[in-house]
């Protein structure tokens, strides 16, 4: 499709991380660019700040007069529920209608495509890597999955000649891609509605993999995860020698630092910006396609030293004499697991109170048990509802309850909240460290948390 004949774009669900990124990048090339999300966030307020036009309601009267004209594209997530009454009309009279995962790939076709997937870590590693090209000066522009701390944008861009994308295994969204270079950061099954089992995973993932194209036609891939060996692949690793490894961790006052390795140099004592080695392991992919591309080693080290992070992954939003408070995207087993080993080894003998709304039925459900495991591992335990996203709601069927039975804690250290209330169950609780985990609006507790935080302890 040819987007220099659209003029106009109109986003279905624009408040999602990805779709806002879409519709920031076509805004900021002279598109008038419209959308509908069902609620208003922080994140549509800004687009709104920023010159976006956007709908609360779902009726069809609001929809600007263009839409079904054919300078316009519609742009669609998959999250849109099919009773959807916008979603209805415009499928039935839009003219021009595409996956967010379409026009990904239509923007990037023409240009040199660096692509980043894996189950986690695909955020950390993306918004790292755009953070050394702005400061390498290279020509390019990177749609993020999180909001960089440096940008404060899902997006940075500065110039069209790389494009810097997620390639998200959701809905088989990475097929559409046909990057020049690409990362996988992790193997592991996240999307069970998509993904029932390892094999149907592995399955799309090397279909991903058979997609990369010449100039480059790189594959970068972690040393430990379960992917098959690839033929002139470059392997990093955290935990053995690799074409690319980092070791010899240190902390020295709460900072982490390493030693950084590549196949003909070992760079010394450089800092982890984000504690965590799960971090390290990301923040190494990023190190060894920045080296692959001969960026100058001293504008890689600076650009450690300068980023500041991402929103919600390892956000620490408080920190007193007495009390931490941090708050973090992690929705999956493994992506807890680890969490709670680095604020561990960040802050040891510390009590940590975890307030954890899972994300997603079918995800609750296929992986109950070692949600269980894995927030055992804190010494207090909120669990909120589960929030539902995409899905249909299945209380009575699915729900927290269950997941509560199969924790093994104390029932004085663990109990059930819902959203509204949970802020009244913290502020009888003792804990050193409190840590927010989720992935759904849980994040709408942060100012609120961080208020009474800063009001009673100072």
């Amino acid at each position: 499709m040819n987007l220099k004949k659209v003029d106009f774009f109109y986003f279905l669900g624009i408040g999602g991380m990805g779709m806002s990124s879409l519709a920031r990048y076509f805004h900021s090339i002279g598109k008038t660019v419209y959308g509908h999300d069902k609620n208003r966030t922080l994140l549509t307020n800004k687009l709104e700040e920023e010159g976006i036009y956007i709908n609360y309601h779902d009726c069809i009267e609001i929809l600007p007069k263009w839409v079904l004209s054919k300078k316009c594209l519609i742009v669609y997530t998959p999250a849109i529920p099919n009773n959807h009454k916008q979603w209805i009309y415009l499928k039935k009279y839009g003219k021009n209608i595409k996956k967010r995962s379409q026009v990904l790939s239509f923007i990037t076709e023409n240009a040199i495509c660096i692509a980043i997937g894996g189950t986690h870590g695909k955020t950390t590693t993306c918004t790292l890597l755009g953070h050394i090209l702005y400061n390498a000066g290279i020509s390019f522009t990177s749609l993020l999955g999180g909001i960089s701390e440096n940008y404060q944008s899902n997006i940075i861009l500065n110039g069209n000649k790389i494009f810097l994308v997620e390639a998200d295994e959701f809905d088989h969204s990475f097929l559409y891609l046909s990057p020049n270079i690409a990362c996988i950061t992790s193997f592991e099954q996240d999307h069970v509605d998509i993904y029932p089992n390892k094999k149907i995973l592995k399955k799309a993932y090397i279909a991903f993999l058979k997609r990369i194209k010449k100039p480059y036609k790189k594959i970068f891939l972690c040393k430990e995860e379960s992917l098959p060996l690839i033929k002139n692949a470059i392997y990093y690793s955290v935990i053995q020698k690799a074409n690319y490894y980092s070791n010899h961790i240190s902390i020295k006052r709460n900072k982490w630092y390493f030693d950084f390795h590549t196949p003909t140099d070992t760079w010394k004592f450089l800092p982890l910006p984000i504690p965590g080695i799960h971090n390290l392991k990301n923040i190494t992919a990023a190190l060894a396609i920045s080296d692959y591309l001969k960026i100058n080693k001293e504008k890689i080290r600076k650009s450690l030293f300068l980023f500041k992070g991402i929103k919600r992954r390892y956000s620490i939003h408080y920190q007193s004499k007495n009390k931490i408070y941090i708050d973090d995207y992690a929705h999956h087993p493994t992506e807890i697991n680890a969490l709670i080993q680095t604020v561990r080894k960040c802050f040891p003998n510390k009590k940590i109170l975890g307030v954890f709304q899972p994300h997603l039925f079918s995800r609750t459900k296929f992986f109950e048990e070692s949600f269980a495991r894995s927030l055992e591992k804190l010494d207090i335990l909120i669990l909120l509802d589960i929030y539902p996203a995409r899905e249909f709601y299945m209380d009575g069927i699915i729900n927290s309850n269950n997941l509560l039975k199969k924790i093994k804690m104390s029932s004085k250290n663990k109990e059930i909240s819902n959203l509204s209330q949970v802020l009244e169950k913290i502020e009888k609780k003792h804990f050193d460290i409190i840590i927010t985990i989720g992935a759904g609006d849980i994040d709408s507790l942060i100012i609120p948390i961080k208020k009474w935080l800063y009001k009673r302890y100072g």
